[in-house]
């Protein structure tokens, strides 16, 4: 004869098919945090340099690197080959999978033909206010993206049969 599960258990509340499922909240993939962790460090150093045109173009290439970061985490490839053939800047596609970066993306967007001619070496390309102003924009840009990984809720994985495995999460 089988033994009976312990009161308290969760054997003595039903199978594990009878649990819900709570979406966890989890940091983001380290691929992510690698970027999230180079855009810091590309703003720290722009803070440092004298030339506005490196400000400019470190600052941009820093939240560059923060929406790669959304686009590793959100980012899903192209669902037709038609649309895979066009290669478009991440700019470009990241309001597609984080619409609450738009205008984000559309104020780094503009800015990239200024990044070019700074990194270009072409005099004048980005002003002393350019360069503190994108800076400023992008260090704002970074806590943001942060915040947002940092805080997305990860659905349990999923069972062969399409049902939530409610074992991940315990030692086995």
């Amino acid at each position: 004869m089988a033994a009976r599960p312990v009161a308290g258990s969760s054997a003595a509340y039903g199978p594990p098919s009878d649990v819900h499922p709570v979406l966890r909240r989890a940091a983001a993939p380290p691929a992510a945090l690698d970027l999230l962790t180079k855009a810091q460090l590309g703003l720290d150093e722009a803070e440092t340099l004298e030339s506005p045109n490196d400000r400019f173009a470190t600052a941009h290439l820093a939240a560059l690197r923060a929406a790669a970061a959304v686009l590793a985490v959100r980012g899903r490839p192209e669902p037709t080959a038609r649309r895979r053939k066009t290669i478009r800047s991440a700019w470009e596609v990241l309001p597609e999978v984080a619409p609450e970066l738009t205008e984000w993306s559309a104020l780094f967007a503009a800015g990239a033909d200024r990044r070019a001619r700074a990194e270009a070496g072409i005099a004048g390309a980005a002003g002393q206010r350019d360069a503190d102003d994108l800076l400023r924009d992008a260090w704002m840009f970074l806590r943001l993206v942060e915040r947002m990984l940092r805080l997305q809720p990860v659905p349990p994985p999923q069972r062969a049969g399409g049902t939530p495995d409610t074992s991940w999460g315990r030692a086995g």
